[in-house]
């Protein structure tokens, strides 16, 4: 099975709803909707429309990242090392369950957590992966990880195997280590302008041929465009 869709919202809901089958809520990641909201879009959504989402970037991400600005959030200079990088913090850990909050309010079946950059595979944050997945109550859901950065495929190897966790990956920048679920974020070759050629798109059905199952989400300026035509070229 192939699931396209986009990262949030390209049109009105409706609209999403009805073209494709899949959208990953980035609302999410910036700062969470009450889950009496989560509950709405469910309402409104087809019973098998499959929504995924990012967890909220207070467990992944340093105050001091730029995304922080658009949370609204103002966490004091003494408190900044109690926030993002997988910390088992009582913060990190409140974060978590507000995102699960809302997961379960969509019937997600996968919460993606994407890594800064600036999270390298070092001892410290290795281990702080290790706690967290270990620790976090996942509410039946699977946890798909995009590391970004010098990660080296034996490493998250390991962790996925360990951790039970899919690797999410741009297959253009490389491919998943992990097999059976596929979780593909498409973010443009080269930048988020990038329009996909047909060619692209035919490459990207070829690389979810081996998974049992594929989830592909378009993160650039034409998702709307190019996911309908990945559908069409799907069927």
């Amino acid at each position: 099975m192939i699931y396209v869709g986009c990262c949030g919202f390209p049109k009105g809901r409706a609209a999403c709803f009805q073209h494709f089958p899949l959208v990953e809520v980035q609302q999410t990641f910036y700062k969470p909707p009450r889950p009496e909201t989560a509950r709405r879009w469910r309402e409104e959504a087809p019973p098998d429309f499959i929504f995924t989402l990012k967890a909220w970037q207070l467990v992944t991400h340093p105050p001091t990242s730029p995304t922080y600005r658009r949370s609204g959030l103002s966490i004091p200079p003494e408190q900044r090392d109690r926030y993002g990088g997988f910390r088992t913090t009582p913060e990190v850990l409140a974060a978590w369950e507000r995102t699960r909050e809302v997961a379960l309010a969509l019937g997600a079946p996968i919460v993606v957590f994407q890594c800064p950059a600036t999270f390298t595979p070092t001892p410290e944050n290795i281990a702080a992966l290790r706690q967290f997945f270990t620790t976090v109550d996942r509410g039946g859901m699977r946890f798909a990880w995009e590391p970004r950065g010098p990660w080296e495929d034996e490493t998250v190897a390991a962790l996925c195997r360990d951790l039970n966790l899919i690797h999410c990956a741009d297959p253009f920048v490389r491919r998943p280590v992990t097999t059976e679920v596929a979780y593909f974020r498409l973010h443009g070759i080269g930048g988020y302008r990038y329009r996909f050629a047909d060619a692209d798109l035919q490459q990207v059905l070829e690389w979810c041929h081996p998974f049992e199952t594929a989830y592909v989400l378009f993160n650039n300026i034409s998702m709307w465009e190019d996911g309908l035509r990945l559908k069409e070229m799907a069927l």
